[in-house]
């Protein structure tokens, strides 16, 4: 997890603040600056373009979502459990703030001209989780001819293309039950019970 300050934690909730009301492209750094309620040459000393701000409040969306698949992980008791924190933290919640925003496109046009690779590696730290969650059942992945690392890749992928792709919110939950009761069948088949519980629950 990356270190940030009280100071960088401000302005890059107020940048998320205008991001959402003026769209990236038309966001500039003296709307950051006087949302934070700071000088603009103050903000440059802690970014040094509108650029750099988008990808930091990026890094700053996944070290908070990466936090709370970790604690919610501590205290969970099941595969299922753990893969439901992951997806609705990396996931679903993403989509459903992105789907509610009045500039959506122009959002995600912005994050791809501006913050790919911000993006990217927000996608493998995903997948790094992932894999921690999947490690207790390396014997059984191995017996199917995986390894976590590997099941991990196909999983974070997959959830990425769904988030990206999925036309509305129930069919994105819908996707991700059908992924997660594949996981469970694979590598931990006395959980898929529980993991089926959980699903007709969500889709109720």
């Amino acid at each position: 997890m990356s270190f940030m300050d009280e100071r960088e934690k401000n302005i890059l909730e107020a940048a998320v603040v205008v991001f959402v009301r003026y769209g990236v492209k038309r966001t500039t750094m003296n709307d950051i600056a006087s949302e934070a309620g700071i000088a603009r040459q103050t903000l440059y000393t802690v970014y040094a373009n509108k650029d750099e701000v988008l990808r930091a409040a990026i890094r700053l969306h996944t070290d908070q979502a990466l936090a709370a698949i970790e604690a919610d992980c501590a205290a969970a008791a099941t595969l299922a459990d753990k893969l439901d924190s992951a997806f609705e933290h990396m996931v679903i919640r993403p989509f459903d703030m992105l789907h509610a925003l009045p500039h959506a496109d122009d959002i995600i046009t912005g994050f791809n001209a501006a913050a790919r690779d911000e993006l990217d590696s927000a996608g493998q730290r995903f997948r790094d989780a992932l894999a921690d969650v999947l490690a207790p059942y390396g014997k059984r992945l191995r017996a199917a001819g995986l390894s976590p690392r590997e099941l991990a890749d196909v999983v974070g992928t997959a959830a990425k293309g769904f988030k990206r792709d999925a036309p509305d919110r129930k069919t994105l939950v819908a996707l991700l039950a059908s992924l997660k009761a594949l996981v469970l069948a694979v590598a931990d088949g006395d959980g898929c019970r529980c993991g089926a519980r959980s699903m007709a629950r969500d889709r109720a």
